[in-house]
């Protein structure tokens, strides 16, 4: 190791020149970060000497690291730039209201408005009504030609506040989307050695020269120079597409790049390229370089991780042709390089998603129908009246004017459409979830994949780890057994043999990683902090507690004197460190799980600190006596053994692991406890009383798992549930081939509430296996939670991956959806209340908003029919659409969850989005409105004593009876808001209504504007004003509908057996259809529909799809580096899509192109299912 004394901490480097303040230009380091392996070791020792050479050109210290100098590190931002890929330029208000035109309807509509206002101001010379019939009846009157603008103005003018509202509403989603992503950017950090403190730092402040420690389950910020390294292996699938981990060290390959996790060992590097000047960076930029057509261009916002967020406009056929035949020339080009191809398997669509999908394909589809049979019923009517009945022939001088009524018929055929396609389902989704991300932040869930959220409340299942999750991860050792004695509590040091105690204090501050200390408490009275590994810190205290300190002994034998190091992982459960002797020879020590270190020793160090040979007999009898008794007071049992190499013998095969780790000599075996977190028995019983099942999979010994699962209340005295080992779970599922089988599963699951001794290749099979399975009433949903770097594919598989904020490594957060920002088990079961929360306001909106649709389409089609004019005008119909929808979203899906969700059993993967109970309600409400309805419009005249709007000639000035059917619409539209609250039939509607400020802003806020509308609308909204013993009359019955819903809750829903559920999730028989494969995708049968229907142009879907988007936005979200673990969203075909592309609404966000991305750094593409379906 280089002497400190070259490398003075202190770097005050001299103004000047940039490039000659360093030893080194970033083009060097560029160069030489590209080369591998050998060609780099000896490009280094050509122009540097040796790594220490470089450290020299960087002006730092390999031990002491930079001084942190706040001068010194701005000159090194000046000279390698900074550790940050600046994101691009979010889109302009302007561009999303550009979009948000793009909506076909709405596209209908103004085409619709224009030719109506262009009409309007056509007087053919000489028309004669007589000449013309009816139709032309009262166009002359009062003056009223001249008002016959109004309508088309205001039919531009909603269009005007849809387009303004849709694209306000993505603005904040960006904005919001935005503001998590750096939220998670702040909360990555790394570790590195400054002025010769290990400090964290964020990503963004490394900078070229830092002396960066990494370790097993990190994500590499930046390039860098392996300085020095324990048994460390390096995954760089993400950059190369190979799969095979490569080990990496000073004398063979010490480059470390950006991007790449560190999968096994631990080590020092000297930070070489950061930001656009590393690999991943200038991968970027070369996908960047290609781009210079903007409608094509892809928006990457990019953090200093590699984290790429895509959004881009839907495309229009031609662009997808291009951009195939592009994407085509790029692969034929990467052919070159020897690609490793790995399947991706396509993930299913959300829970909700694939509900709301198919819904809204039903909603699509008799909207269409009845928008077109109102249009053709409207102009068969009129044309067979007056060409028929009337026996008139079409005259030249009246075709404007039947142009005109075409154009009217054609405006309420539109109409209808609009009505009839729930566009605020989206709204309400995108509120919904983003209003509870915010929320559950504080909560301590950070969010990372939006739909996470809401399938979250679909759990039925919970596989925990037990370690910081369940407990508090704050390990002391409590037992130990050494000399021959077993200690039910620390021992003093003068208990224990001068030559046995100083082997242990020896063993276990060498053999434990450097960064692993215990430093004093931040407050007075409090208790020292634990850094690093948590048994680690647990077995330096009991050196403390032995009134022992390691520091000296790390002091004296620093990391470089290290001979080997076999690193911990899951295969092996322990840890071995070899020093070289003066003498000669060498020295091993180990620690690890103790029955596996225990099956290692053939000798025991006894009283008098002399190893005795160590039989089988007397490891049985051991672990009888002290491991079993350990494991059942919840103890975890580690061994601490050591083993000498005499000098003679000459140097072992150190690759032979399992040669070495043997013959060893135990010294100790202790018992450490990690205390049950107090709130977490509490927390499962709630889980357990919403019908969730929680499991236990662990590490650790199957006592020890038992002991902590019958405190924490997995497990309940008398009930007949399983415990098994890893070893016995695989007998019992796997075939004689070795194969898991699903049938053996599905025995094996449903009792399995403790998993012990479990790698994480057993937590992957049961959480596939759970997830796979179609035993039972419905199919379950899982979530996982986990913190090792292998506990990535568990995590990536499960419904909703937890990983942990504290303990997690960066490739388990990663791999998750979800970030425990407190390790903690309670905030999961808040995660499912919010969950449920989402699931239930969706619930609730539908439930209104279906009510409003069905109502608003009958009305609009036989109010049509039958009068030949649609009864709510089209001005009218789009303020209930867009003003009640959007509001209503807003209300509706911003209510607080409340303990009470937890009470009911989840709903599942299989239960419809429209229970019995609320397609009650919505048929109710809509009979009673129906109703009231029809009764106004052919005999409100009578009732109120007023003349009869029906019938009336074109361009009529409004009338109060049309007017009063608008106004008692609303009403009960808005008292109904209210009915929607409660979904399972509750009685009280107002319950908790203070609660949700927003709610009663909302309704209040819609009274006072429809009172505006009504009084002062006149022409353009069709209203005239009402007097007040009307307007009493209208609220009266809008308050009925209060009153009609207590009635309608009286009656119980399982009597209603005619009534359908609507919006299912996907049924058994088709689960059994399909063939469920890891190397397949999985097909969604919402897309199957899709398929079929060929509808997607019309506006409902496209606007839910593009809005569902915010929600694929969050999948593709912050997943670093293309190719790297990543969540597949499932891309609903966007062949159907082509012929709308044009019409695309807001941001349509996909992956699509990280396609190209990831094939420029030489991995498959992720999304091949995507891209393929694209292109179809």
């Amino acid at each position: 190791m280089a002497n400190n004394t070259e490398h003075p901490p202190g770097n005050s480097v001299a103004d000047g020149n940039h490039d000659g303040d360093f030893g080194v230009t970033v083009e060097d380091l560029r160069d030489l970060m590209e080369l591998r392996a050998g060609e780099a070791v000896g490009r280094i020792q050509d122009q540097f000497g040796d790594v220490q050479g470089v450290c020299r050109r960087l002006k730092t210290s390999p031990v002491e690291g930079l001084s942190g100098n706040p001068l010194d590190l701005e000159k090194r931002h000046t000279s390698f730039g900074k550790n940050f890929i600046p994101p691009k330029k979010a889109k302009t208000f302007l561009q999303l209201v550009w979009e948000a035109l793009q909506d076909v309807t709405l596209i209908i509509l103004e085409i619709a408005a224009i030719i109506s206002l262009a009409l309007s101001f056509y007087h053919p010379e000489g028309g004669d009504s007589d000449q013309c019939g009816q139709a032309a009846g009262g166009v002359e009157d009062e003056g009223e030609a001249q008002a016959g603008w109004i309508e088309g103005a205001a039919i531009l003018f909603s269009v005007i506040i849809v387009v303004l509202v849709t694209a306000f509403n993505d603005w904040s989603k960006e904005k919001q989307f935005r503001g998590l992503q750096s939220r998670i950017e702040q909360e990555q950090k790394f570790t590195v050695i400054r002025k010769g403190q290990v400090i964290q730092i964020p990503v963004a402040e490394i900078v070229v020269g830092d002396i960066a420690q990494i370790k097993y389950g990190d994500l590499l910020p930046t390039d860098g120079i392996l300085i020095q390294g324990n048994d460390l292996k390096i995954d760089e699938s993400s950059l190369t597409g190979e799969s095979d981990q490569v080990r990496k060290s000073l004398d063979k390959d010490p480059m470390l790049l950006s991007g790449t996790h560190v999968m096994e060992g631990s080590g020092r590097m000297v930070v070489s390229a950061v930001g656009l000047n590393s690999q991943t960076g200038i991968i970027f930029t070369l996908l960047g370089a290609g781009e210079n057509d903007e409608e094509k261009k892809v928006k990457k916002t990019k953090t200093q991780d590699g984290i790429a967020l895509e959004i881009q406009p839907l495309k229009s056929e031609e662009e997808e042709k291009e951009d195939k035949e592009e994407k085509e020339d790029k692969e034929q080009k990467e052919e070159v390089k020897p690609v490793k191809k790995v399947n991706v398997t396509k993930k299913e669509k959300s829970v909700l998603q694939g509900k709301l999908t198919r819904l809204a394909v039903q909603i699509g589809k008799a909207g269409l129908l009845m928008s077109a049979l109102t249009v053709i019923i409207l102009i068969l009517f009129f044309v067979i009246d007056t060409f028929g009945i009337q026996g008139r022939s079409w005259v030249a001088e009246c075709t404007p004017i039947y142009i005109q009524y075409f154009v009217k018929f054609f405006i309420i055929g539109v109409t209808v459409l609009v009505v009839a396609v729930p566009e605020g389902l989206p709204l309400a989704v995108t509120i919904s979830l983003a209003y509870s991300v915010k929320k559950m932040m504080k909560d301590n869930n950070l969010v990372r994949h939006l739909d996470a959220c809401e399938t979250m409340g679909n759990a039925t299942a919970i596989c925990s780890d037990k370690t910081g999750t369940l407990t508090m991860n704050r390990m002391t050792v409590v037992q130990a057994y050494v000399g021959d004695t077993h200690y039910r509590s620390v021992p003093e040091p003068d208990a224990i043999n001068t030559h046995t105690l100083e082997t242990l204090v020896n063993s276990i501050s060498i053999n434990s990683a450097y960064t692993t200390k215990i430093l004093p408490p931040e407050k007075e009275g409090g208790l020292p902090r634990h850094v690093g590994n948590k048994t680690e810190c647990a077995l330096l205290g009991l050196v403390l507690g032995l009134k022992r300190d390691y520091q000296p002994i790390r002091d004296e034998i620093p990391e470089e004197m290290l001979y080997k190091v076999y690193t911990f992982n899951s295969s092996r459960k322990s840890m071995s460190t070899v020093l070289r002797c003066d003498a000669g020879g060498f020295r091993m020590y180990s620690k690890g799980a103790s029955e596996i270190v225990l099956r290692k020793c053939s000798r025991i160090l006894d009283a008098q600190g002399q190893p005795r040979v160590f039989k089988p007999k007397d490891r049985d009898e051991m672990v009888k006596r002290v491991i079993e008794p350990m494991a059942c007071d919840g103890l975890r049992t580690i061994c601490v053994a050591y083993r000498d190499f005499p000098a003679g013998a000459g140097e072992p095969d150190w690759d032979n692991e399992n040669d070495i780790l043997s013959d060893l000599t135990c010294i100790t075996v202790v018992g450490i406890e990690d205390p049950v977190r107090p709130e977490v028995p509490e927390a499962i019983s709630k889980c357990q009383r919403a019908g969730i099942t929680v499991r236990m999979v662990t590490g650790d010994n199957i006592n020890t798992a038992r002991a902590i699962a019958t405190k924490c209340g997995i497990l309940t005295p008398g009930e007949d549930f399983l415990c098994l080992e890893g070893k016995e779970f695989n007998r019992q599922i796997r075939n004689d081939k070795g194969e898991v089988e699903q049938d053996r599963l599905d025995k094996v699951w449903p009792k399995l509430r403790v998993l012990a001794r479990s790698s994480p290749t057993d937590k992957h099979t049961l959480v596939k296996g759970i997830i796979d399975s179609t035993v039972g009433e419905t199919r379950q949903v899982v979530a996982v939670t986990g913190d090792g770097t292998n506990d990535g594919p568990a995590l990536k598989k499960a419904d909703v991956g937890f990983a942990m904020g504290i303990a997690g490594t960066d490739v388990a957060k990663e791999a998750s959806d979800i970030i425990l920002t407190d390790d903690n088990f309670t905030s999961i079961v808040k995660a499912v209340m919010w969950g449920r929360n989402v699931y239930d306001s969706i619930s609730k909106f539908l439930q209104f908003q279906l009510t409003v649709n069905i109502v608003a389409v009958i009305v609009a089609f036989t109010g049509a029919c039958i009068t030949q004019d649609s009864p709510l005008k089209a001005v009218q119909m789009l303020w209930v659409n867009l003003i009640m929808d959007t509001l209503a979203s807003l209300a509706l899906a911003t209510e607080p969850p409340t303990e009470s969700l937890l009470l009911r059993k989840p709903y599942g993967r299989d239960k419809p989005l429209i229970s019995r109970t609320m397609m009650k309600n919505i048929l109710g409400h809509g009979v009673y409105q129906l109703v009231i309805i029809f009764t106004l419009l052919f005999a409100g005249e009578k009732i109120f004593d007023i003349d009869s709007g029906r019938n009336t000639p074109l361009h009529s000035p409004p009338t109060e009876h049309y007017t009063i059917v608008f106004n008692v619409f609303v009403m009960m539209q808005l008292f109904n808001e209210i009915n929607a609250r409660k979904i399972h039939g509750e009685r009280n509607v107002f319950e908790a209504v203070y609660r949700n400020p927003i709610f009663c802003f909302v309704v209040l806020g819609t009274f006072a504007l429809q009172i505006v509308i009504v009084q002062f609308g006149g022409k353009p909204f069709s209203c005239t004003a009402l007097t007040i013993d009307q307007w009493l009359w209208c609220v009266f019955i809008g308050v009925g509908e209060l009153l009609w819903g207590q009635l309608i809750s009286a009656v119980p829903t399982h009597h209603l057996k005619f009534l359908k559920e609507a919006g299912h999730g996907i049924t058994k028989e088709e689960i059994h259809n399909e063939e469920m494969t890891e190397d397949t995708d999985e097909i969604d049968h919402a897309e199957m529909e899709l398929r079929r229907g060929q509808i997607l142009w019309f506006r409902g879907l496209n606007r839910i799809q593009t809005q569902m988007d915010v929600v694929y936005t969050f999948q593709t979200g912050p997943a670093p580096v293309p190719g790297a673990l990543r969540r597949q969203p499932s891309v609903v075909s966007q062949h159907n899509d082509t012929t709308a592309k044009t019409l695309s609404s807001p941001t349509h966000v996909g992956l699509s192109s990280s396609s190209s991305l990831t094939n420029a750094a030489g991995a498959p593409p992720p999304t091949a299912a995507s891209s393929s379906a694209a292109g179809n």
